[in-house]
């Protein structure tokens, strides 16, 4: 799975040295920007790794005008290499019974970003674009993923996660749960309290792009203390989504 383009380059990782870019990446957002650290991240090489990277696929988005600088990254986990893996990576937060019991066909997403520089233009879209036909390709029916707040003050966004919980938790037979003894509520407000507008103003776009795309959430909220975060997890049934929300993620696709 390639696409080309003038300026940008979308692939899968395919050496080291790609997963390396993506890794290094990941800890200029995840490490340097963010605060969060890991068990296995390596800071004398500046990488974010884990035990599942051997496991997952790595999407790429390259700048060739840039010295082919890798600049936006997804991974993906297909229901099989999850089953090589031992597990979804997830699985330590959340407890994913009613998604692996659908018999559906999955493909978790994880570790998704963009560099500084990059932000606010194109390359999300580029990435959405290789996910679309990532999922073509493999005949996904459901996405999963966690995405998260910044920082582990709950108070500070218990109107975002409140307008989640009432406005877009997922139907029972697909809702996935955080694990008791990580749960943290996310019905922090009565419905009738929540100004819509501050709540998304409040609440990160990964998360908001999901929601246009008709994805919904899980119950319950997981505070990440090593990545200096707060989580969610989210969900899209890919046989939901209409035509017009669709184009959005494949427009354009190539090989």
């Amino acid at each position: 799975m390639t696409s080309r383009d003038q300026k940008f380059e979308l692939r899968l990782a395919q050496t080291d040295a790609d997963l390396h870019a993506a890794q290094r990446l990941r800890y200029e957002v995840f490490i340097e920007e963010l605060g969060g650290d890991g068990a296995l991240v390596d800071h004398e090489g500046r990488l974010e790794r884990d035990a599942f990277d051997e496991f997952f696929d790595h999407l790429l988005l390259i700048d060739r005008t840039s010295d082919n600088r890798v600049v936006g990254v997804y991974r993906v986990l297909r229901s099989d290499m999850a089953a090589k893996a031992g597990r979804f990576y997830s699985e330590d937060e959340y407890d994913l019974s009613a998604v692996k019991n659908s018999g559906r066909t999955l493909l978790e997403l994880g570790r998704s970003c963009v560099h500084a520089d990059y932000r606010g233009g194109a390359a999300m879209y580029y990435l959405w674009n290789g996910l679309g036909a990532y999922v073509v390709e493999h005949g996904i029916d459901v996405m999963f993923g966690v995405a998260s707040f910044h920082g582990t003050d709950i108070d500070a966004i218990r109107e975002p996660l409140a307008y989640l919980h009432h406005n877009h938790l997922a139907p029972a037979a697909l809702r996935t749960r955080v694990l008791p003894e990580h749960f943290q509520t996310m019905d922090l407000m009565s419905a009738d309290q929540i100004d819509k507008r501050v709540a998304l103003k409040a609440m990160p776009t990964l998360i908001k792009a999901y929601l246009r795309l008709g994805g919904f959430v899980g119950e319950g909220a997981f505070v990440d203390h090593s990545f200096n975060t707060t989580d969610v997890f989210l969900l899209m049934d890919t046989k939901m989504i209409s035509e017009k929300q669709r184009s959005m993620y494949t427009k354009g696709r190539r090989g």
